[in-house]
């Protein structure tokens, strides 16, 4: 037989085989190992020595050490044969448990006073009463006889308690989170230090599972949980639905359109629907979504802003609630492939008109929300530090932002001729200052918001920035730069959320623009004749929902503000 090898430095007795290139550490562990084959052992103490035997003190020694793991072995042995026992006992009464419970039938009490059907939301007033509710388990917790359950309805959240034969039956013995449920019961306010959703309790005399969620492997919380990857919560984006956090931003994603829809009301602006099929572009070619459509080419749109134009001669100031599509291979925390626009256009008005505009359309939907019980506790849920943004808002030229940008050290990725980033000898991307005619990155305009502080206007970008449509501002006739008649509106943490101008008013100019983007204006005929027949000064502006919702709830990425996002590469499900 092999002798066995110790390194009482290098060796191991978790990983060790006793071998010269695998040996234990210790020499005790090795009796303990190999006691019965009775082979010859070897030990160093570390591996620049040589293997001897051990002498008969550290024998003796070793000896007491392999005599103490022994007794550890067996107390093992024995606490896993008493637990395997238990275990057995455990399954044999959870067995009878469950055999008896098949034999307990609920009924209805039909001598019990009938009860009231009602949604979650609207209990308050029948406590003392009995009720009716429908819903799916939102938490569970078995307890000896008694098991407390929040069942949810997508309306509210309620506390029940199911105790006695209530409890006892298989049904309940064998419920899972996430199974849907009728339950009956008396409704009552929650002892005095106690707490519980809305301050009230079920105590259940009657109940039946409506549909039944799996356990085992196939439980909702192993498919899902906290830590699960982002991946995978966006494949099993409906189960995260589910969930407190993301039913609260949709419930104040809704309040929020509703609260949008109730503010253009008092502005007398009319909500019109566009179409999402169009021939057309608006933002240019390079971001549209291109499909067949009966033979012909179209496309999903990139905004609704040209037909709401057309609405102005006959409606008045109008606005949408529409979905815009861009195909920008983009994956920032605040870009989506399909996004929720909500647009206005606005007749017989000037620059500073525009802006004021916007800015009492959102503090207004704000102060909305605010009032609104509902929504604003879905706010301080969500958001617990929200401060409505104060007013005015912060006005700042892109001049000025140049300048501002350049004071303050931000700097952008430099770029040749072709757009592709500059690299220096060592691939570490070349940092640049802000000139003016550069289009200011994402990062730097957040960075810059992030410092303010405060919601800003940044306008009068360069002609060459901006689309054809744009109102250029009067030139200083010293033939310096072009600017438009254009705004974003930036929020802290978020970015842009607003984008907005004033439109060209004059046929001529709208034509010669056309031209100069190489667009041909025949497929237009639609919209240049809103500059033939009675044309006005009108601008308008396109505000992203994802985003301002992202602001609002202090959201990290507006795929989280979306029922179901789409970036580059997600379409599912």
């Amino acid at each position: 037989m092999a002798p066995i090898h110790i390194d009482e430095k290098a060796g191991s007795d978790a990983t060790g085989q006793g071998s010269p290139d695998q040996p234990y550490e210790t020499l005790a562990f090795a009796l303990f190992t190999h006691q019965a084959s009775s082979p010859q052992y070897l030990i160093r103490k570390d591996p620049t020595g040589t293997y001897e035997e051990p002498t008969q003190s550290a024998l003796k020694k070793a000896k007491k050490g392999a005599d103490g793991l022994e007794k550890k072995r067996k107390k093992a042995e024995e606490a896993a044969a008493k637990e395997a026992q238990a275990d057995r006992e455990e399954k044999e009464r959870r067995e009878k448990l469950l055999a008896d419970s098949k034999k307990i039938v609920l009924k209805e009490d039909e001598t019990l006073p009938k009860a009231t059907r009602a949604k979650l939301a609207h209990l308050k007033s029948l406590r003392s009463k009995r009720i009716r509710v429908f819903g799916w388990i939102h938490r569970l917790r078995p307890q000896k006889d008694i098991i407390f359950l929040v069942l949810r309805d997508g309306t509210g959240y309620l506390q029940a308690v199911l105790s006695g034969h209530v409890s006892q039956t298989y049904q309940a013995l064998t419920l899972t989170r996430e199974s849907s449920v009728e339950l009956v019961g008396t409704l009552q306010a929650v002892p005095e230090g106690k707490d519980a959703p809305n301050g009230h309790e079920l105590i259940v005399d009657f109940w039946q599972v409506v549909g039944a969620a799996p356990g085992a492997e196939d439980a909702f919380t192993n498919r899902l949980n906290e830590k699960s990857d982002p991946s995978i919560q966006a494949d099993l984006r409906h189960l995260v639905l589910r969930g407190e956090t993301a039913s609260s931003v949709l419930r104040l994603r809704a309040a929020l359109l509703s609260a949008f829809r109730d503010t253009f009301a008092t502005h007398s602006v009319l909500e019109v629907t566009p179409p999402c099929l169009v021939q057309t572009q608006v933002e240019g070619g390079a971001t549209l979504f291109k499909l067949d459509y009966y033979g012909q080419p179209a496309f999903l749109t990139q905004s609704s802003q040209l037909y709401l134009e057309t609405c102005l001669p006959s409606l008045g100031d109008v606005f949408c609630v529409q979905e815009s599509f861009r195909a920008e291979n983009s994956h920032t925390r605040r870009h989506l492939s399909e996004y929720t626009h909500l647009e206005a256009e606005l007749a017989f008005i000037n620059f500073d008109d525009l802006m004021s505009h916007i800015e009492a359309i959102i503090c207004e939907t704000v102060d909305r929300l605010l009032k609104d019980e509902t929504a604003s506790s879905l706010i301080k849920q969500l958001n617990p530090d929200f401060q409505a943004p104060a007013r005015p808002f912060l006005r700042l030229s892109y001049v000025d932002a140049i300048k501002w940008l350049n004071d303050h050290g931000i700097k952008h990725e430099a770029e040749d001729a072709d757009g592709n980033v500059i690299k220096d000898e060592r691939e570490q991307v070349k940092m640049v200052e802000h000139a003016i005619g550069d289009d200011i990155a994402e990062a730097a305009e957040r960075q810059m918001t992030d410092i303010i502080g405060t919601p800003v206007f940044l306008y009068g970008f360069p002609v060459e920035l901006k689309a054809f449509y744009m109102k250029k501002m009067p030139s200083d006739g010293k033939g310096g730069p072009v600017y438009t008649e254009s705004c974003d509106l930036l929020m802290p943490n978020v970015g842009e959320i607003v984008g907005g101008s004033m439109r060209i008013p004059d046929m001529e100019e709208l034509l010669a623009a056309y031209k100069r983007e190489g667009i041909d204006d025949a497929p237009y005929y639609w919209f240049t004749d809103q500059r033939k027949y009675g044309t006005c000064e009108h601008g308008g502006y396109g505000l992203g929902v994802e985003r301002f919702l992202a602001w609002l709830a202090n959201r990290y990425t507006v795929r989280e503000c979306s029922l179901y996002p789409r970036w580059p590469g997600r379409a599912t499900p």
